[in-house]
């Protein structure tokens, strides 16, 4: 017997219209549109996965840089100076502590100063 598509072609013509729900005009009303729309979503979607790394990154090197620069420091002599003190603490815990613990900031900056003989 000759079967077709018919209920496996809508199932996933639905799933592909969920999928697109919140988009505007035709990228969500046609099929075609909807498809190509997502496609370049996705590749969007896994590009900016790795760029947010990147700029969180650079976000916490500025912080970190500032909070250094106020305790007369520069950022890579600080860095410098966690490497020779055997310190790895990584840039995301780093700025944290540098925003929200001056304190416990000024420790880990005076250590790295004792470590570089400033």
């Amino acid at each position: 017997m000759r079967t077709r598509k018919g209920a496996a072609r809508t199932q996933a013509k639905k799933r592909l219209f969920r999928k697109v729900k919140g988009f505007v005009g035709g990228r969500r009303r046609l099929l075609r549109s909807a498809k190509e729309t997502l496609i370049r979503a996705g590749v969007y979607a896994f590009r900016d996965r790795r760029n947010r790394r990147r700029e969180f990154r650079a976000l916490w090197i500025v912080r970190i840089s500032a909070a250094c620069r106020m305790r007369g420091l520069r950022y890579s002599q600080f860095i410098n100076g966690l490497k020779k003190a055997n310190i790895e603490l990584d840039r995301k815990s780093l700025a944290a502590i540098a925003s929200h613990d001056a304190a416990g900031f000024d420790t880990i900056v005076a250590v790295a100063k004792k470590a570089l003989g400033v």
